[in-house]
């Protein structure tokens, strides 16, 4: 608590009591790590939770930490600091609060450099105002010269402890249970009404009640805020659009992208191009009806696993999905049913193959490689080497990959499946190989000879106008593009996500 005696100014004259001065800088630095944590979530949509993506975001907040610990510890020796808190607390409290409309907002609009623009400020500002915090709080904490060192160390780790629970609490607790702009609008709140306690505390109540209605903005900001998500998820910003053209038809939208297409009323309808490709390899390698052991990597809405289901009656097929979020849309909104047949685990893919026994699956298939983001530990030789002994010596890999450009990810991922299976081919849109376009490309790696005129065959069958290459031809198209490991993975810096103009 704040002292009662008063200086000159009608100011108290010691510092913060000891409780108020760990409050402020363990919750100062809390808020820092949540704002760091949620940006992310926020940016997903746009700019893909890559490394890039996360490296920017915290080399902003580190940026933010370093600025505002300078810029408090000079202010607090030109100002009084009881002063400064308040509205420390206060701007920074709008400034989180007012953060889910501004970048969403920003990335509506399009333009990358504005949504970066945005994202500096919505990370840089209230995160430096709260670093400022501490130094702050400190000063008027050092009231005597013998025990410098015990304050200084002591607040120091105080605002160490409060980053860890910050991170802890967001990252295990907030973000799986609560939108991120309720995140945002709470802790915006918070701030907001510890600014108001600590004006109240140190200059009366009308200096109080201002900083509580600027939380106001932010709260009717945020009611007006454009938003493409139907479910904030744990990994994504999600939404289930219904086709216009098929009244049964529905599109799983992901972080801005198509992600699978359901329909309702017909497992065997497959509306995306490279799901007919992904089905056209299977059909070529069972071309029976007869029941498939399968595991998928991914599980999105679960279209692959419903096609076998409806072809291959009494198919098994497990999923490791590791979005529970995503698993509830299929649940809630795509008509899923899990069984003895399909079992649906939430869980990493990699974990996932690591408890499947060996030879125990006829076809696995990988549709986890997102056009922003690839899980780079599933693009490994190592995680392709678990894929093999899970199959049995006929068994197959069959895997979407998506890339543009130069292609510099889906090379490298052939490559890296050739290091393991005897046969590899890739099927995707003749532009593809020219390294001018891009998109999605299948590509399945077996132990057992590809039968390779029967596969273009049943591309063809299915309306798939793909070209399928293998053998030399392949090689030259993969040149020197190294095999991915898991000491060495830059699928981030490989990729291209967008199209290339």
């Amino acid at each position: 608590m704040v002292t009662d005696e008063t200086d000159a100014s009608g100011l108290p004259a010691a510092g913060l009591g000891d409780r108020a001065a760990v409050a402020l800088v363990f919750g100062s630095s809390a808020a820092v790590l949540v704002v760091e944590l949620v940006a992310l979530r926020l940016l997903a949509p746009y700019l893909g939770l890559t490394l890039e993506t996360s490296t920017l975001v915290i080399g902003i907040a580190l940026t933010a930490i370093a600025l505002g610990s300078w810029g408090g510890g000079r202010a607090a020796d030109r100002v009084d600091p009881r002063r400064a808190l308040g509205p420390l607390l206060a701007v920074s409290g709008v400034g989180v609060a007012v953060t889910p409309v501004a970048l969403r907002s920003a990335g509506a609009s399009g333009d990358d450099l504005l949504l970066l623009m945005v994202a500096t400020a919505a990370i840089l500002v209230p995160a430096s105002l709260l670093s400022a915090v501490t130094p702050m709080v400190t000063k008027l904490r050092l009231t005597d010269l013998a025990r410098t060192g015990s304050v200084v160390g002591r607040l120091s780790g105080i605002g160490t402890a409060g980053a860890i629970v910050g991170t802890i609490l967001t990252g295990f607790v907030l973000i799986s249970r609560v939108p991120v702009t309720g995140i945002l609008l709470g802790l915006g709140g918070l701030l907001v009404v510890a600014a108001a306690v600590v004006e109240v505390a140190v200059r009366g109540w009308r200096f109080g009640l201002g900083p509580a209605a600027l939380v106001l903005v932010g709260g009717l900001a945020a009611v007006v805020a454009p938003d493409a998500c139907d479910v904030e998820t744990t990994y994504h910003c999600a939404s289930v659009e219904v086709d216009p053209d098929r009244e049964s038809g529905r599109t799983l939208v992901l972080d801005g992208l198509r992600h699978s297409y359901v329909d309702l009323a017909d497992p065997t309808h497959l509306e995306f191009e490279y799901v007919r490709a992904v089905a056209a390899v299977v059909d070529t390698l069972h071309p029976t009806d007869d029941p498939i052991e399968a595991y998928h990597l991914g599980g999105g809405g679960l279209t692959v696993p419903r096609w076998l289901d409806a072809t291959r009656p009494g198919s098994r097929s497990v999923v490791s999905e590791i979005d529970p979020g995503v698993v509830r849309i299929d649940r809630e909104q795509l008509g899923l049913a899990t069984g003895p047949d399909l079992q649906v685990r939430v869980e990493d893919g990699r974990l996932g193959l690591g408890r499947l026994a060996d030879d125990s699956r006829a076809l696995v298939v990988g549709d986890a490689f997102g056009g922003v983001a690839p899980p780079w530990h599933l693009t490994t030789v190592e995680a392709i080497a678990e894929v093999r002994r899970v199959l049995d010596p006929d068994g197959a890999y069959v895997a979407n990959l998506i890339d543009y450009g130069e292609l510099g990810f889906a090379r490298a991922e052939v490559a890296t499946i050739g290091a393991v299976f005897d046969h590899v081919a890739i099927a995707a849109d003749p532009e593809v190989f020219e390294f001018g376009g891009g998109g999605n490309m299948v590509v399945v790696g077996s132990d057992r000879p590809l039968d390779l005129v029967t596969m273009r065959a049943a591309l063809a069958d299915r309306e798939v106008p793909w070209r399928l290459v293998s053998g030399a031809d392949l090689q030259a198209w993969v040149g020197d593009a190294r095999v991915l490991t898991d000491d060495r993975a830059p699928t981030d810096q490989l990729l291209t996500p967008y199209p290339v103009a």
